[in-house]
């Protein structure tokens, strides 16, 4: 099963830096197990630019979508048994500790559902 993992920044980071894991470990390990297909980072969120279509006028603005404090600041592409195999990979990343990790199977959109 697919799952996107979006990889966030929080206010609230891990204040135990004891054993924090490495992040090229973590994408070689992962890799080399089939489980992250691909990821990277994003760039700031003052290098966002926002695209709708209101009315059949197309409006563009420069930054995010949205004002928060946390962010999305990269993205791994995971193919994992299940769910509780996804958390595990998630769990073992360095920004499950400094961010939050958010995991999103993709949605099945066969015809007929």
């Amino acid at each position: 099963m697919k799952y996107m993992m979006f990889v966030c920044s929080d206010t609230e980071p891990d204040a135990d830096r004891e054993n924090w894991p490495d992040i090229e470990a973590w994408v070689a390990e992962n890799d080399a197990r089939g489980r992250r297909l691909t990821g990277d980072v994003l760039a700031e969120t003052s290098a966002a630019t926002t695209v709708r279509v209101r009315n059949g006028e197309l409006l563009v603005s420069d930054g995010p979508f949205t004002e928060t404090k946390e962010v999305i600041v990269g993205f791994d592409l995971l193919e994992c048994a299940d769910l509780d195999e996804a958390i595990e990979v998630a769990r073992t990343h360095p920004m499950a500790r400094a961010g939050r990790i958010e995991l999103r199977p993709f949605a099945d959109l066969a015809p007929g559902d």
